[in-house]
């Protein structure tokens, strides 16, 4: 079983999480100097506003990110040591004045982080290109009144001191259950992701009409790359709820933390009766890897596999890939607080086998 709190406050002061407590954060916080997140900034310090109100732009954006770096400060005391932290976070153009620029928000939240004393790992681009015809900005071929289209968000990668350490037999045996597989690892850990966005409208009266919802696949990669089954996944952004979907999905343990109350109805619709989503989610997952194994097998022969997992009837490439066991969410429960699921494993049959 695996328990997920929901509270609602400010993130700067996340008092409900003890110290050295959480395994991973996984959040996308709002986005300095974009107009929908202006309201929301503006109430977190007066003064935001009042910069912005006399063009004071860049003492507005460094006062904003003055409100994440709180945040940021929670995080690195409620993270383990050794615990991992992943920002979605995009740069921000705007028109100010009638003068059109760019904020560097990744690069300011690269700096709050390291300030704070996390250490920086190799981060991720997220392509979100579209093809839209009016996508490009600017005065068409006129140069120099082009702009480049920004079709990108950054994933930022830090860390809480050394590299984690797995001590104990429980510890050991949830890491190992909790791998991916080779050709999931090539696609993971590529630095570049080609991910389609999600729509940021919501359309419920009983709460703000903006939300930085990314996809599923953003939060349940992160969530699968950096922790182990049975570990805390922390979102001090929650929002819509996708990333305690994802760690209910990834048999981990949440807290999510955030500033609207009007979003509770909606998060605990997006998680209720979300069995079918999850499990069909996870089917494919493993139907892709008989895929892998089945077209590997036509190029490199019967020999190309040396192993096979522990737990099912595949083929793995390494090692690593033998105990491999990725559970079905068998009931999730929500009271009142708390959000918990139960889960069953399908060991030993294909995907195929599991659906007849």
């Amino acid at each position: 079983m695996t328990k997920h709190n929901v509270f609602f406050g400010e993130a700067q002061k996340m008092n409900k999480i003890a110290d050295n407590s959480v395994d991973l954060i996984v959040t996308s916080p709002p986005y300095p100097m974009i107009e929908m997140w202006d309201e929301i900034l503006f109430k977190q310090n007066n003064a935001i506003k009042e910069a912005f109100d006399k063009a004071q732009f860049e003492a507005s954006f460094e006062l904003m990110h003055q409100e994440l770096d709180k945040v940021w400060q929670e995080s690195f005391r409620v993270l383990k040591k050794g615990g991992l932290a992943c920002i979605n976070i995009g740069d921000a153009t705007r028109t100010l004045n009638k003068n059109f620029r760019l904020f560097s928000n990744h690069a300011r939240i690269i700096e709050g982080f390291i300030n704070t004393g996390f250490q920086n790992l190799p981060n991720i681009i997220w392509r979100k290109q579209t093809n839209a015809p009016n996508k490009f900005m600017g005065s068409g071929m006129l140069p120099p009144g082009a702009y480049v289209t920004l079709e990108h968000e950054f994933i930022l990668i830090f860390r809480k001191g050394e590299k984690r350490a797995f001590k104990t037999n429980n510890e050991k045996e949830n890491r190992q259950n909790s791998s991916y597989f080779w050709e999931e690892r090539n696609l993971w850990f590529s630095d570049l992701w080609n991910i389609k966005g999600t729509t940021q409208k919501i359309k419920n009266k009983k709460s703000r009409d903006r939300s930085a919802a990314y996809p599923f696949e953003i939060p349940y990669r992160l969530i699968n790359m950096f922790s182990a089954q049975n570990d805390v996944v922390l979102d001090p952004f929650l929002g819509t709820g996708i990333t305690t979907l994802a760690a209910i999905a990834s048999k981990r343990n949440s807290i999510g933390y955030d500033i609207d109350k009007k979003f509770k109805d909606l998060i605990f619709s997006n998680i209720t009766n979300q069995e079918p989503f999850i499990n069909d989610y996870i089917t494919n997952r493993l139907k892709n890897h008989v895929d892998f194994v089945s077209e590997r097998k036509k190029i490199k022969g019967n020999d190309a596999f040396k192993y096979k997992n522990n737990h099912y009837n595949f083929e793995v490439i390494t090692r690593q890939e033998l105990e491999i066991k990725i559970p079905f969410v068998k009931k999730i429960t929500t009271t009142n607080t708390e959000i918990t699921a139960d889960y069953h494993d399908a060991i030993g049959l294909t995907p195929e086998q599991k659906n007849q």
